[in-house]
């Protein structure tokens, strides 16, 4: 970005902590992912969030909370986005492409790590909407799956469309060389709709106090004793599954005080 200065033409500035993009995917008209450059000394764990965003007109950036959708070995940073026509960063970086450029913060954080929760026999990984970013990471994580016998994805959206790269990361998952082969053991992916009609239906919450869930994965209903449980999605979405799992004595954990569940609570706009 770094331009020769020219008489008479104000030099273009560079853009503090830019990454440039290297691949954009639109999933349909209201869902994206794009990956982008990674900086060298960057480091971070598997669920952890970042400030990304891009220039604004005043010249201060516009920055949001965003999952790192790519495991923490990955040479590249994903990230999986809503597009708001009118919000004041996703109206704007939903038009980006290759070769433009992101601001990427470098100082990660997040409840939504391993060391947040207790030892378990096995991991729920709930989601809404683009609240499966978080997850996207955690399950090619490596230790995810030495320290749980069993890992369950679920991802509620309205349509059919918008599950769509969830079904594409159970497809890439079968292909990682890291965990594809201890993930075909243990990994699972249940979907839901809510307002179109698709094979399984429903918000997630209403299926587990209906015993659905449980019955149609064929496993014990929800248990502090072995079971561990990550929430990223809707505001709803989380108060609704912290009463559910605090009424079954679970407790919530924390990077300081691990506990039998977190939840995350950054969102974009």
């Amino acid at each position: 970005m770094n331009v020769a200065s020219t008489p008479g033409i104000a030099p273009v500035q560079p853009i503090a902590d830019a990454q440039t993009v290297l691949s954009v995917r639109h999933w349909d008209d209201r869902l994206f992912s794009f990956r982008v450059t990674r900086p060298a000394s960057f480091r971070f764990r598997s669920g952890e969030f970042v400030m990304i965003g891009l220039p604004g007109e005043n010249g201060k950036p516009i920055l949001r909370a965003y999952s790192i959708a790519s495991p923490f070995w990955d040479e590249e940073l994903e990230f999986y986005s809503i597009k708001v026509q009118d919000g004041p960063l996703t109206s704007r970086l939903q038009r980006i492409g290759v070769g433009d450029q992101v601001i990427v913060k470098t100082k990660p954080t997040g409840t939504l790590v391993l060391d947040a929760l207790l030892p378990g026999k096995r991991l729920w990984m709930i989601s809404t909407g683009t609240g499966v970013a978080p997850f996207a990471s955690l399950m090619r994580e490596p230790e995810t799956y030495e320290k749980f016998e069993s890992v369950i994805l679920t991802q509620t959206c309205r349509l059919n469309s918008e599950l769509a790269y969830g079904e594409d990361l159970e497809r890439r998952l079968a292909e990682d060389p890291l965990v594809g082969e201890e993930a075909a053991v243990k990994f699972r992916r249940y979907a839901t709709t809510t307002r179109e009609p698709s094979a399984k239906m429903g918000r997630i919450t209403d299926l587990m106090e209906s015993g659905k869930l449980f019955e149609d994965l064929g496993v014990p209903p929800l248990d502090p004793a072995c079971d561990r449980v990550m929430i990223c999605g809707s505001m709803a979405l989380n108060l609704d599954m912290k009463r559910i799992l605090e009424a079954r004595g679970f407790n919530e954990g924390a990077n300081s005080k691990p506990g039998e569940y977190v939840v995350e609570r950054a969102f974009v706009d």
